[in-house]
């Protein structure tokens, strides 16, 4: 059993989400993490009217909405099974750990059973969303929201996850996991203004553009449980978990028929203003081609770079074998050995392309406006889509190496070139991981990544859906004067490797407002993406159920 204690000091936060759920009720879709569309969709039938009731709230569609204030919220609880498990983490975002070793890096995976499964098909939060008229088609926008855990109640806070595996040997640790989310900055905070036909302008802490198009196009829509891409966001963060979400960002999207454009930047305002990079932009164009064929289908493109990225690993030394293998756990904080935590540096460009194509779902063919449509008595086309994604990541070295910075609530000390040892504080900083001084063999090059993603979503009626996905990593040798062969690429964590991932999902819609689901995703890790691991795969077993408001 790998059951974890979930005391904890959460009356605030509990208040909080009462005093939301009394006030009213909001989106019945996944708010927190859409976007606010550039072109409003067509509104064929009247929107349901804002709660009236206890009942309202609980047992119909209604939204939480006054003067323009849209509360929303998500509570998604379940239990999970797994292979190689790791005790729940009540401060880590997803709880439990479904991927191994949250798809890299030494992973803590190690012990079978039963366990809390928290945050399954999506992240439990609530927050507000604003859509008030300014005249002239123009509106203005914002949203604010928050992550937590639905069993300790606690913020959703990857940093203090990171604290408490300072020291702590490999084996006795939770989840130490770099992410975006971070307490009051576990969600999206952003202003701006809409218009329908000259698009959306926001400002504030925002998801990338690769992180919204991971929503659209991962077929477990980002889930946790189910989904690399949803657990780590490695690839919403164009190669760093971290930078999934900019703090001073700037976005734009806009549609153009059925074409839609955006962009995205981070004016280099740094680590100082709580960004996990020193300056970035991106960049977005796509499209959707109706009628081709039997269905419709989706495309869209995005390029992201970023300066001075910084991704937070744990780091070992001298832990693991020739063959990979960890043979000691070393704890404490001495600069030559124990755990600790290392910020690696790298600039890193990274082109995303996505595809979807859908012929037809349960609905209504012939809406009524003004009216509610009909149930429909059957599917209009097959009620079957499939997605596609991939995405190519290039590591270099960055534009400005660290001596000394804060990120995410620590104070990082450099050390020596490599990043290799520990200072006082349990920190360390990586500045030369893609060159000559990277400590491996006889120095490192450039990193090349690849994720890749298939997948299908079919209505096996209105209410029921299977889904089944694929992920698939593949990382290319950067260091040299090593044996990267087969055999022995796990001895150094810079030689190729290769993750992968499959899931198979049932969700049931039995409310508007609630699902319950159950599913399982296998991951196992090959080469030196296996470096340092306890174990090298993970069954995860995981049943739940949703509410979202």
């Amino acid at each position: 059993m790998f059951i974890g204690g979930t005391k904890a000091k959460s009356s605030g936060l509990l208040a909080a989400f009462a005093a939301a759920v009394v006030i009213g009720c909001g989106s019945a879709a996944s708010a927190a993490d859409m976007p606010i569309p550039a072109k409003a969709e067509p509104m064929y039938y009247a929107p349901p009217a804002a709660c009236g009731s206890v009942y309202d709230f609980f047992f119909t569609k209604c939204p939480l909405t006054w003067y323009g204030v849209t509360f929303y919220g998500t509570v998604d609880m379940g239990v999970t099974y797994q292979t190689h498990g790791t005790p729940f983490d009540r401060n880590f975002p997803t709880g439990a750990s479904y991927l191994l070793g949250g798809g890299g890096g030494n992973a803590t995976n190690r012990t079978p059973g039963f366990g809390l499964g928290p945050n399954g098909l999506s992240q439990s939060n609530f927050g507000f969303k604003v859509l008030e008229p300014l005249g002239g088609g123009w509106s203005f926008v914002s949203q604010a929201g928050v992550a937590f855990d639905p069993y300790s109640l606690l913020l959703s806070n990857a940093p203090q996850s990171l604290q408490n595996g300072i020291g702590v040997p490999e084996n006795q640790q939770q989840l130490p996991i770099d992410s975006s989310r971070w307490g009051w900055l576990a969600d999206q905070i952003y202003a701006g203004v809409n218009s329908a036909t000259f698009g959306t302008l926001t400002f504030g802490r925002q998801n990338t553009l690769d992180n919204d198009a991971i929503v659209a196009y991962d077929p477990m829509g980002a889930s946790y449980a189910f989904s690399v891409i949803g657990f780590s966001g490695k690839t919403a963060g164009a190669g760093d978990t971290e930078d999934a979400r900019w703090t001073t960002a700037i976005k734009y999207r806009v549609n153009i028929g059925d074409f839609r454009l955006s962009a995205m930047g981070q004016p280099g305002f740094g680590y100082g203003a709580y960004n996990p990079n020193q300056g970035a932009v991106a960049g977005g164009i796509g499209g959707d081609i109706r009628h081709l064929g039997p269905g419709t289908l989706s495309l869209d493109v995005i390029g992201t770079w970023e300066k001075d990225a910084v991704n937070i690993g744990t780091t070992f030394p001298g832990q693991a074998t020739a063959g990979g293998w960890p043979t000691t756990f070393p704890g404490g904080v001495a600069a030559a050995l124990g755990s600790g935590l290392k910020a690696t540096i790298s600039n890193q460009t990274s082109v995303m392309a996505l595809a979807k194509y859908s012929f037809g779902g349960w609905t209504n063919p012939a809406p009524v406006v003004g009216k509610e449509p009909p149930a429909p008595s059957g599917p209009s086309g097959i009620p079957l889509t499939l997605y596609a994604g991939y995405e190519w990541i290039q590591f270099v070295n960055p534009s400005d190496p660290q001596r000394a910075f804060r990120d995410d609530g620590f104070l990082f000390n450099f050390v020596n070139a490599a990043g290799s040892h520990l200072s006082a504080n349990g920190t360390t900083i990586a500045n030369n991981a893609f060159n000559a001084a990277c400590g491996s063999g006889t120095g490192c090059s450039n990193e090349a990544f690849q994720v890749m993603w298939t997948g299908a979503k079919y209505g096996i009626t209105k209410d029921l859906d299977i889904i089944g996905a694929y992920y698939h990593y593949i990382q290319s040798t950067f260091v040299n004067g090593v044996n990267c062969s087969a055999s022995a690429a796990a001895g150094n964590s810079r030689c190729q490797g290769w993750f992968d991932a499959y899931s198979l999902v049932l969700d049931w819609r039995f409310l508007p407002k609630w699902d319950a689901y159950i599913g399982t995703m296998y991951s196992a890790a090959f080469g030196g993406l296996a470096n340092g691991d306890i174990a090298r795969n993970n069954l995860a077993t995981t049943a739940g159920v949703r509410f979202r408001f």
